[in-house]
This record gives structure tokens, C-alpha cells and sequence, in this order.
């Protein structure tokens, strides 16, 4: 008999839509990807051969649990450089990514019936950890006009004697859309009121095109902080996060973490060094460069009718209006696949407020961009 749990996870859209992309491509159908959030870009030089050297050197076997001190302590350099943040290397745990950091804080942190406050739309996956560990994602709506950042009254109104934490992401997927520093300190304001947790999912920090994006404890040290190398160092597939957390956590985290995982992989951990201290330029050039798709991107989806309301200015996602073509947005994501040929994700994946939009993605060329929303207007036009 399946565990009762498993029951309550719900399918990743995005890897549908993904996994029907590539069964079209083994019938030989050309397809343009702006559906998946994974980084173009290689990973950079430096950080590779950090790894390469770390294999040579026989650097394989296990680390302390908590992560190699050299890594904490330049993840602390990090933050106090960008935010002015003082961290103790004591109050970081290092992953294989932020997911299993996610599993390993949710379940110190809720017991059966606690509730999370969460955005809607949001990233797929946040209500899934929740559930698994018995907890109850609780939805705030966010909307367009506000580009997407939490209204601090509707988060008050969803606070319940159960509610443990808020939960935030900025810069956002699927929006791109960053939190302003004036509702992240009422939010801030709002859980310290309440007593409760800020969890801050900040993968997306350093892709930024304007504006700032704030660390969450810059307003408060009552935060667990997740964070990572796929995004903006463009090393998905090394499989390399943390979480920062208050300190009376981390004992019961690291004895999870013990357990379940022992610890991240050690020469991917003597590759996040080298991210963190020697790859500023490589990271200039590939904002740079995702920048100047952004900015087409927006400038053709506008063109071609969706509605954007609000520009985003972080991460590589363009939330846009469909509503105007279907309000189903599951179907017609799966229609634009079919008949145009371009993946994009259907707005429904990231929550019910997400219904009617589309996401798409720019962390692809510039040419398959052009191609793909080319694509896109020969299919609006056929309607």
C-alpha cells in the first residue's frame, strides 16, 4: 500500500509540460524551451576547475555535517559584503541543493496541523514540502497590478493560532518580481508581532536588473534563509544550497541532516568557494546578458498582448497576462506546445491566483527567444 503522504503531492507542471516537449523532439519536431528556469550559460571556468582540482587532490570524502568551514565562512563574507549582514558560520547547514535543505528545516520546524503563509502564485514545489511533513500551506493572493509583492493585510488576515511561519521569495518565481524593502519590513514587523518565522528563499539573489533585492535578515535575525549556487553561478546539475537559520535550530537540523543525507558532496562544496571569491566577472557577463533579454522579452510579449503590468527585474521569468487568449491556462500552455511548438509554463502550476498567465523563461539564448515568441505570434494570429 502507498504511504498516504505521497498522495497529497501534487505533479510538477512545468516537467509535463517539459516531458511532452521532448517526446515531440524524438519525432524529430523542433522545439524552443522557455518553459524550464535552468541557466544557458556554462558553468563558469574558475568554478569548474576548483572541482577538478578538488578531485585530484582526492578531496571525495565526507565533510563535517554542517559543510566545510571554508564554505560558511565565505557564504558569511557574502553577506556581510552585499547586505551588511553579520553571520555566524555556526548557523549555516550545506546541501545538495536548497531542496533538501527545505525537507531538513520543515521538519524541525512544523508539526502535524501547523500552517505556513504563503503567496499565491508561488513556486510549485513550497506547498508540497509543507504538506509532506503534515503541515497546511495557507495562500495569501498577490496580484499584478502590485507586481506581485504580498499586501501586509492579507497576510494579517490568514494568521491563525497554528500559523509558525510566513513565508517570502524575492526575487520571485514565478513573477520576477522583487519584494520592496518597505513591505519586507512590515512583514518583518508582522511576524515579530506575532511570533512567528520568516522563511526567505533568496536562490535568485544577484539577478538583479534594477532596483535592490533585500535579505530578509536585514529586518530580522528570526529567519531560516534559503539560498544557493544553481541559479546564479549556472551550476543546477552539481547540486549545491544552503540554509541559514537562528541558532537554537540548527542543532536538531544538522542531526536530520546527519542522518538523512551526511553530508554535500565535498568537491562541489570546494567549487562553491571559487563561485563565491572568483567569479564576479563571469557573473557581470551573464547578467549582462540576461538583462538585455529581458528587456526583448518584455518588450515583444507586450507587442504581442499579453499583460504585464508591473516589468520584472530579477530572476529570468516573465509572468504575463494571457487571460485575454485563455483562461485556462494548463490548456493553453499544452496548445501552444502542439501547434507552435514553444514550451512555456501554464500560471496554474504556481497556484490558483496564477490562472490565466503564462511563464516564460529567458535563461535561453537570445535566438531561441526571437525564434520562440516569433513562434508564439504566428499562433496568435491563427486564432
Amino acid at each position: 500500500m502507498i504511504a498516504e503522504r505521497t498522495k497529497n503531492i501534487t505533479p510538477f507542471m512545468v516537467m509535463e509540460i517539459l516531458e511532452r516537449a521532448h517526446e515531440l523532439e524524438q519525432k524529430g519536431i523542433s522545439v524552443v524551451h522557455l518553459e524550464v528556469g535552468e541557466p544557458d550559460f556554462e558553468t563558469p571556468e574558475c568554478i569548474k576547475r576548483a572541482a577538478h582540482n578538488a578531485l585530484d587532490k582526492g578531496l571525495t570524502h565526507y565533510t563535517h555535517s554542517l559543510g566545510l568551514l571554508e564554505l560558511r565562512e565565505a557564504i558569511c563574507e557574502h553577506y556581510f559584503n552585499l547586505y551588511n549582514v553579520s553571520v555566524s558560520p555556526d548557523r549555516i547547514i550545506i546541501t545538495s541543493g536548497t531542496s533538501p535543505a527545505m525537507l531538513i528545516m520543515f521538519s524541525a520546524l512544523i508539526e502535524k496541523g501547523d500552517e505556513v503563509i504563503l503567496p499565491d502564485p508561488h513556486y510549485s514545489c513550497y506547498p508540497n514540502f509543507i504538506k509532506f511533513m503534515q503541515g497546511t500551506p495557507v495562500y495569501a493572493p498577490v496580484y499584478e497590478q502590485d507586481g506581485f509583492q504580498y499586501r501586509s493585510e492579507s497576510i494579517k488576515k490568514k494568521i491563525t493560532d497554528k500559523t509558525r511561519a510566513i513565508f517570502i521569495n524575492s526575487p520571485s518565481n514565478p513573477t520576477g518580481n522583487i519584494l520592496s524593502k518597505d513591505r519586507m519590513q512590515k512583514i518583518a514587523d508582522l511576524a515579530s508581532e506575532n511570533s512567528l518565522h520568516i522563511i526567505s528563499d533568496e536562490i535568485y539573489h544577484g539577478l538583479v536588473y534594477e532596483g535592490t533585492a533585500h535579505c530578509v535578515l536585514e529586518f530580522t535575525d528570526n529567519a531560516f534563509v534559503f539560498n544557493g549556487f544553481s541559479k546564479l553561478y549556472a551550476m543546477t546539475g552539481l547540486r549545491l544550497g544552503y540554509l541559514i537559520a537562528p541558532e537554537e535550530f540548527i542543532r536538531p537540523m544538522q542531526i536530520i541532516a546527519q542522518n538523512f543525507f551526511i553530508s554535500a558532496n565535498s568537491m562541489v562544496q570546494h567549487a562553491g568557494i571559487a563561485a563565491l571569491r572568483e567569479s564576479n566577472d563571469d557573473i557581470a557577463h551573464m547578467k549582462h546578458v540576461y538583462n538585455e533579454r529581458r528587456k526583448y522579452m518584455i518588450m515583444r510579449l507586450k507587442e504581442l498582448g499579453f499583460g504585464i503590468t508591473v516589468e520584472p527585474t530579477g530572476a529570468f521569468y516573465v509572468f504575463a497576462n494571457a487571460k485575454h487568449i485563455n483562461k485556462n491556462s494548463y490548456e493553453l500552455a499544452f496548445d501552444i506546445l502542439e501547434k507552435a511548438h514553444v514550451g512555456v509554463t501554464p500560471g496554474i502550476d504556481f497556484g490558483k491566483n496564477g490562472e490565466g498567465y503564462l511563464r516564460f523563461s529567458y535563461a535561453s539564448s537570445m535566438e531561441n527567444i526571437k525564434e520562440g515568441l516569433n513562434r508564439l505570434e504566428n499562433y496568435i494570429k491563427l486564432l
